[in-house]
């Protein structure tokens, strides 16, 4: 037996805020019907029958190609599919994407001349991905009634979850539609909840422009920007958040309903995050991944769901070059990977280019910041590859192997982390970059010693930060069109951004 399930029937719209507005409707009854029958079910209610819920979903269908118009001023990467056929995803938190999701369905609408088709889709909505942010009735039920959970209502299935359409190994079965975006329903869910758990803070919070960084020195830098500009009634930054969603506004603004239920955490999360916010997601957050690749893989899996314009990964680095300084700063412009974390989605012998807007934005920041130019830039920004590796100690290997790889690579400098940042950023099409800092040089014998490691922190962190930073302001002025590069993109590529 099963609890009849909600059901809004398919309808054809020509508008994207009326297509929006049934997405977020169908969306609301299936979330609503599958809590109501939760706290039936903790509260201990004897349930038998099976619930269910499903996502909405958007289709479209075109039957002819698209060409770009001769005169249109810019060139979007998205917002159109190649060649006629049906097109169709689930969608999730209509809250959430909705700015979102009102561009990606007014530029389908505009460039191929078709209306939307929203419906309820076949894809169930797993029970846990129905909570609110701020519950836990999981946790109120003993283990044998969790266990009877499978037997009545969906849970996640990780099958359905998978990454093949962003890997671009996805097929259609006979008669399926393609994939209008790189994520389903339940993978977005999946990745939503997974961000909170990692990084302490809701993904509502995250901006679309992101610093990634291997150490915490970088981080209390940022605490203490945030809170600095947060003292300024003219900053254009709006609120601060830190673990916990603990939330400062800016001097002059009053606090919101949700602010009260920030609490800081006992201890940090395994990957804290922190935002700078400014208005419609165009503020800067702030990642500490830790070291090593495993970390920078798991993090930029989950933020890519939330399709942000940027992210950088702003870190220490071993320098492997004799004329290099400690506190000289590496601009990657090609990737050694040798983490292996990526090796099954993206294989090696896909190359990873350097992104001209990226890399033009992340010198002029240097330049303006440490005002260096000319040949004094040169000789404080070395631009070139960087060898990622998953072997923390590769220099102590006795057959010098890595090393002989390293030089024929002619990588300059050496960390844990960039390259699966990088790899992550191609694979979801995500506009990436790196901009590391010498900070040891272990084939020269040049190991930071106590005293000197101090200096180091307190002269370059600061100074490295506000690059990054600079640079982020940079690509957000230059706008999105001008950073959502075609050369992320396939010749058989899902319309949305």
């Amino acid at each position: 037996m099963q609890t009849p399930t909600p059901f809004i029937a398919p309808e054809v719209f020509d508008q994207a805020d009326a297509a929006l507005a049934r997405v977020q409707a169908i969306y609301t009854q299936s979330v609503t019907h599958l809590r109501q029958a939760m706290q039936r079910f903790v509260a201990g209610d004897d349930m038998r029958e099976r619930v269910r819920a499903f996502y909405p979903y958007v289709r479209i269908e075109t039957a002819t190609d698209w060409m770009p118009p001769q005169d249109a001023e810019e060139l979007l990467s998205y917002g159109f599919v190649a060649s006629a056929g049906q097109y169709a995803t689930t969608l999730t938190r209509p809250d959430l994407f909705a700015p979102y999701l009102r561009e990606q369905f007014a530029l389908l609408i505009a460039n191929h001349g078709v209306r939307l088709e929203v419906g309820t889709s076949k894809e169930p909505m797993p029970v846990h991905f129905s909570f609110a942010e701020n519950e836990h009735m999981e946790g109120e039920m003993g283990a044998a009634r969790r266990a009877h959970m499978r037997e009545v209502f969906d849970l996640p299935d990780l099958t359905a979850m998978d990454d093949s359409i962003a890997n671009g190994t996805w097929r259609a079965a006979p008669g399926q539609a393609e994939p209008l975006s790189l994520f389903t329903g339940a993978r977005t869910d999946y990745s939503l909840h997974r961000l909170r758990h990692y990084s302490g803070t809701s993904p509502s919070h995250f901006q679309n422009y992101v610093l990634f960084t291997n150490y915490q020195f970088y981080i209390d830098e940022f605490i203490a920007l945030g809170r600095a500009e947060m003292a300024k009634p003219d900053s254009p930054y709006v609120a601060f958040v830190e673990p916990g969603n603990v939330v400062t506004r800016r001097t002059g603004l009053g606090a919101e309903p949700d602010d009260a239920l920030g609490m800081a955490p006992p201890r940090l999360p395994q990957m804290p995050a922190y935002h700078l916010v400014r208005e419609g997601h165009g503020g800067i957050s702030m990642v500490n991944i830790g070291v090593g690749p495993a970390n920078a893989k798991n993090i930029t899996d989950h933020i890519a769901v939330l399709r942000p314009h940027a992210w950088l990964m702003v870190g220490h680095c071993a320098g492997l070059r004799t004329t290099q300084q400690l506190g000289d700063y590496v601009l990657a412009h090609a990737y050694v990977r040798e983490d292996h974390v990526l090796d099954e989605e993206l294989p090696l012998w896909v190359p990873i280019p350097a992104l001209a807007e990226i890399q033009l934005a992340l010198e002029r920041a240097v330049s303006e910041i440490t005002q260096c130019e000319g040949s004094d830039l040169k000789r404080l920004m070395r631009t070139g590859t960087v060898a990622s590796t998953d072997n923390r100690n590769w220099e102590l290997l006795p057959d010098n192997k890595p090393q002989r790889r390293f030089s024929q690579s002619r990588a300059v400098a050496l960390d844990m982390e960039s390259a699966t940042i990088a790899a992550n950023g191609f694979r979801f099409r995500v506009p990436y970059g790196t901009l590391l800092c010498v900070s040891d040089k272990p084939l020269h014998g040049e190991i930071k010693l106590p005293g000197m490691a101090n200096h180091f922190y307190r002269e370059r962190v600061s100074q490295h930060l506000q690059i990054g930073i600079r640079a982020l302001e940079l690509l957000r002025a230059a706008g999105p069109s001008q950073l959502h590069s075609r050369k992320l993109r396939s010749f058989a590529e899902v319309a949305f951004q």
